[in-house]
């Protein structure tokens, strides 16, 4: 097994290759300086050669960055034996390093090319002579590779045989079905390892069985020397490795070396999944919603005690923050967490109403944040944790055929009135237009940044189902989410957006207590 192990992220090229995902020029360019300058990957793979004119332009924009920044030999492209058409195209991009799209299998080579292996490996060289006189760096795809050593293990070895004293710099072995599982993909990549020690291996994960990640850990096992991973796991069908469950694989079970910066990864990742529309299971590792929260109250109490519940994927490593979920499973423990992090101490009895009030709300299956304690316990306890500064004293929403959304709205801060009027892409929108300009206008003050926005509505069709909004904001460096509960959806938003008010005055009251 190598010390360092070399990160190709292929987000950009694979993980566009995700039903439904298509990324605009300027997003390709902010994941291309998000990969190599915030998350240090080594290698990024950016896209497919002749795919459309907008892709040539994304390609160009990027080769421009990287050439600026002495990243160029670090930014690959795929491309096709066709003759010199995908170098010719590469080039005029302003690329210098290719990824040779080869078959790895003799089946693809006789079935899909109709060709010899001789003669596929014939072109293979003129395409490798090409790229050299024109000054591009060749990388060689061994396509359905996996299958070839299941089946034919032969042809791959000729293959190998005939090219390995061209220059090709990486010769990168992908399971491209995803049919593998880790005792073979070890087996298979140490042959080649061990086969051919002089040569470079990359593996390319596919996750068809939910294997991505642990075949990943069998071929750093067997010797191969780079990897290649995609944010969030995007890809073609099931996707591709994700790189932060590789990350977390390579530094916490392998201690093997990498460039990648952890403290980045969920950042990334939440900018990939707003660029695809493509959301972050809650449970998926590292960088899902839930993955740092626990639910059991016998977890939080555990946590109280030497953090009994803990492992070696601590949040902090990743930016994120260990959270306690209020619901049916509640205890004591997770609401006195959620309480001390809010700045809240209640008495015994006083507590026990509000787990109750608490596992009741759970049952009934609403979900409670942090945020939404306060209220509980001005509700149950008919006394405030902290003023209401801010109440939304009326609104008035038009909604009309071919014109655009207009809100009206007053609103009380600090026992003064305020009323504005705006128009929005919808009424939520205009909504928080007409907020917005109260702040900046009038109270000339900074204004919360919307994180994100997710609507959790039962299924079963009901029209007049309870919709719960979720709000996550930032803040003056705090990140934070609300709750909205109504049977509408645009209702439902303005009671989050009025808790996430009252938290700004929460907060500035703060902030200004603590510079007294």
């Amino acid at each position: 097994m190598v010390k360092e192990i070399e990160i190709l992220d292929t987000t950009l090229r694979d993980g566009e290759q995700t039903s439904g995902v298509s990324f605009a020029v300027r997003e390709k360019l902010s994941m291309a300086r998000l990969l190599l300058d915030e998350l240090h990957v080594n290698r990024i793979e950016i896209a497919s050669a002749r795919v459309s004119e907008g892709e040539f332009e994304s390609v160009r924009r990027i080769a421009q960055w990287a050439a600026a920044r002495g990243y160029l030999d670090r930014v690959e492209v795929l491309g096709f034996v066709d003759n010199g058409v995908s170098l010719k195209w590469i080039a005029d991009a302003g690329c210098r390093v290719v990824n040779l799209l080869a078959k790895g299998s003799r089946r693809h080579c006789e079935l899909q090319l109709r060709k010899t292996p001789q003669q596929h490996f014939a072109d293979i060289k003129t395409a490798i002579a090409q790229a050299t006189e024109m000054g591009i760096a060749v990388n060689i795809y061994l396509e359905d590779w996996s299958n070839g050593m299941r089946f034919s293990p032969d042809y791959v070895y000729e293959m190998v045989d005939t090219l390995k004293r061209e220059p090709i710099r990486r010769f990168m072995i992908p399971d491209t079905l995803g049919v593998l599982n880790p005792d073979d993909c070890y087996a298979f990549c140490r042959d080649m390892v061990e086969r051919y020690p002089e040569l470079h291996f990359d593996f390319h994960a596919h996750n068809d069985y939910d294997l991505a990640v642990a075949n990943v850990a069998a071929a750093v096992k067997a010797g191969v020397q780079g990897i290649h991973t995609t944010v969030n796991g995007l890809g073609e069908r099931a996707g591709n490795a994700p790189l932060s469950s590789v990350i977390a694989v390579l530094n916490d079970h392998l201690k093997v070396r990498n460039t990648i910066v952890e403290k980045s990864i969920n950042h990334v990742s939440r900018i990939v999944e707003t660029y695809t529309g493509i959301h972050i299971p809650a449970n998926e590792p590292v960088v899902g919603e839930n993955v740092f929260t626990q639910c059991a109250g016998i977890h939080a109490d555990g946590d109280n005690k030497d953090n009994l519940y803990y492992n070696d994927l601590l949040p902090e490593r990743f930016g994120r923050v260990r959270e306690y979920a209020l619901g049916k499973m509640s205890g004591k423990a997770n609401i006195k967490k959620n309480l001390d992090t809010l700045g809240i101490d209640l008495d015994e009895e006083a507590m026990r109403k509000v787990t109750e009030r608490i596992i009741e709300l759970g049952d009934k299956k609403q979900a409670v944040t942090s945020e939404d304690l306060p209220y509980i316990i001005a509700d149950i306890l008919k006394q405030d944790v902290y003023d209401v500064k801010v109440h939304i004293l009326n609104y008035n929403l038009s909604l009309s055929y071919g014109l655009r959304p207009v809100a009206t709205v007053k609103i009380r801060i600090n026992d003064r009135d305020y009323e504005e009027t705006s128009s929005g892409d919808g009424q939520y929108d205009a909504f928080m237009r007409a907020i917005r300009k109260i702040y900046k206008e009038q109270l000339k003050r900074d204004f919360p940044m919307l994180v994100n926005y997710s609507v959790s509505i039962p299924p079963g069709g009901r029209t007049d189902a309870f919709v719960q909004t979720y709000i996550t904001w930032e803040y003056r460096g705090e990140t934070f989410k609300t709750r909205g509960l109504d049977a509408d959806q645009t209702e439902a938003a303005i009671k989050a957006t009025l808790k996430m008010l009252n938290k700004v005055e929460n907060i500035l009251n703060q902030q200004s207590s603590g510079e007294n």
